[in-house]
């Protein structure tokens, strides 16, 4: 076999060992590819930071090499964090019309609508970006044109799936193109990069027609106010709950932005046809009880989410109480587990019937069970196989699933660099080094490092608490009355700690040289770490401490 003396790589930044936050690229001849840019939660084990991207910057210290960010579909774990961070790549978007409308949105809330070269390509097109020949292939998902890329390379064919599953019934869309893959797989697949997140479970995901049929059911024989909390971009699961509210003599209001940025993009599109126009959230509480289903983004818990005002009963328009339902039409997703049974309980405590999945038939999955992965094996017949899109246990999983169905499974994570070109002899691809990665928390229109010392200090401070002490010195440094401390969170207002670590500093200081006493920084330091010994003292705790210095 010759040496190939180009280069193939699949480098993932983000989704690759965690749910969400997805980010890849390839590396074609030195020339960069990326496939989705996505957020992701912060969730128990970042509970400082609501929403996070992944750290784009080894890639954007290469935006010269980068010829263009591919979109597969329109959900936030894998276009949400476009308008973040495309300031840092500046490259052109490749997208399908509904992807492509949702993103088009978000980008002008964030003032980029005329600055990002955005580009439709029709369902099931084909484009070229130098080595990389790119077709798209319609697979079904719990969003409208969800697509996978079959990726032509002088090395040989990847096919990236994105999120997919199989049905035969998906209600808007087609079913995904079966027979695309199985060419696909005729004319030989190198490598298929595919969706884990469903490796653990046993058979089939199910069908979006069999949640249709019982949300229809299960909405006829409700009384009260009903509200129904999905996400926002599965549009085929929204026009089936106003199906069902309309057949039960419902009228229909969506409550938060992101659900009303979906519906102007699903109508765009062509979509929702069937479903009458929704009312306002004003209107909505006009009606009688019996005559009123709303629809609401928070599913995941999210704390500035329609639905987690309405259980905390702060939502300014809306209000649910006793005889009322709440269906949470969705699954949470692995790290908001707490958030969304906060919520729950609360929508409880306040007398509503919560129903879920688990006890429900109100949602099916997106992605594919262990049957349609297999299904999805025999028609493309990849020599290797890349999980992806999930976390190690799912990774592993689809690992030994890929092996039993003939492929070489090979398990990465974020930052590798897994090359599959130049190979010689029976050489097989191979994790040849590592490049940065992160986590970047959105902090209102910033970006901070999970790791840096803003979030750090917060981290420190949510576990820990702040103290602030405020001391007033003349020139030489002598004390001017009694310090001030304050401690949120650490004691009570009637408390006499405070006071009591006011009176320790103000000693520590008086006791301080005289020459140290005369230069602000000095003092400053040496009445912080005074500080900080007398709160140590009283709560045996390393909480965060500040002084503010005054001279008079």
């Amino acid at each position: 076999m010759n040496l190939i003396t180009g280069d193939l790589a699949f480098i993932p930044l983000g989704g690759t060992g965690e749910i969400g936050l997805n980010l890849n690229v390839y590396r074609c001849d030195g020339k960069l590819l990326a496939i989705d840019c996505g957020i992701g939660f912060g969730g128990n084990d970042n509970p400082e930071a609501e929403v996070m991207v992944p750290d784009p910057a080894w890639l954007a210290q290469r935006s010269d090499q980068l010829l263009g960010l591919v979109i597969t579909h329109a959900h936030e774990d894998h276009l949400g964090a476009v308008a973040h961070l495309w300031p840092q790549l500046r490259c052109p978007v490749y997208a399908g019309p509904f992807a492509a409308s949702v993103l088009r949105r978000k980008l002008g809330e964030a003032n980029l609508a005329h600055k990002v070269p955005l580009h439709t390509i029709p369902l099931g097109g084909q484009f070229q970006l130098g080595p990389y020949d790119m077709t798209f292939l319609r697979v079904t998902h719990s969003v409208p044109e969800a697509q996978s890329l079959a990726i032509r390379t002088p090395y040989g064919t990847i096919v990236h799936t994105g999120d997919w599953k199989l049905d035969a019934d998906p209600l808007i869309g087609e079913p995904t193109d079966v027979e695309a893959f199985a060419r696909l797989g005729r004319e030989g697949v190198l490598a298929m990069v595919c969706d884990s997140t469903n490796a653990l479970v046993e058979g089939h995901s199910g069908s979006e027609a069999d949640v249709r049929r019982n949300m229809a059911a299960l909405v006829r024989q409700l009384k009260g106010r009903i509200a129904v909390t999905c996400f926002a971009t599965n549009v085929a699961r929204v026009e089936s709950i106003a199906m069902a509210a309309e057949a039960a003599g419902r009228r229909v209001a969506l409550f938060g932005r992101s659900l009303r940025n979906a519906e102007a993009s699903a109508r765009e599109c062509g979509y929702l046809k069937g479903v009458g126009p929704f009312i306002s959230e004003d209107e909505a509480d006009d009606l009688p009880d019996d005559q009123l289903l709303i629809i609401c983004t928070g599913s995941q818990g999210e704390q500035r989410s329609a639905m987690s005002k309405i259980a905390a009963d702060v939502h300014p328009r809306i209000s649910l109480g006793e005889g009322d339902t709440v269906i949470f039409s969705s699954r949470m997703i692995p790290g908001n587990e707490r958030a969304v049974l906060r919520m729950q309980d609360e929508l409880t405590r306040g007398g509503c019937r919560v129903m879920t999945a688990d006890d429900h038939m109100v949602h099916v999955s997106g992605h594919p069970a262990r049957d349609e992965l297999k299904k999805l094996y025999a028609l493309v017949k990849p020599r290797y196989a890349v999980p992806v899109h999930g976390e190690w246990r799912h990774l592993q999983e689809h690992a030994s699933l890929a092996r039993e169905m003939g492929s070489t499974p090979i398990l990465v994570e974020d930052g590798d660099v897994l090359r599959f070109a130049p190979l010689s002899g029976n050489e097989a691809p191979d994790v040849v080094e590592g490049v940065p990665v992160g986590r970047l928390a959105i902090d209102g229109d910033r970006l901070l490092p999970l790791d840096g010392g803003v979030l750090g200090a917060r981290r420190k401070m949510l576990f820990n608490g702040v103290v602030v002490a405020s001391l007033a010195v003349d020139q030489s440094g002598r004390v001017i009355g009694m310090p001030q401390v304050s401690a949120p969170g650490l004691f009570e207002m009637t408390d006499l700690e405070p006071g009591q670590i006011a009176a320790d500093l103000a000693r520590s200081v008086t006791e301080l040289p005289a020459n140290l006493k005369r230069e602000d920084d000095g003092l400053r330091e040496a009445a912080r770490a005074a500080l900080r010994k007398a709160v140590s003292r009283r709560l045996r705790k390393r909480p965060t401490v500040e002084v503010h210095l005054l001279r008079v």
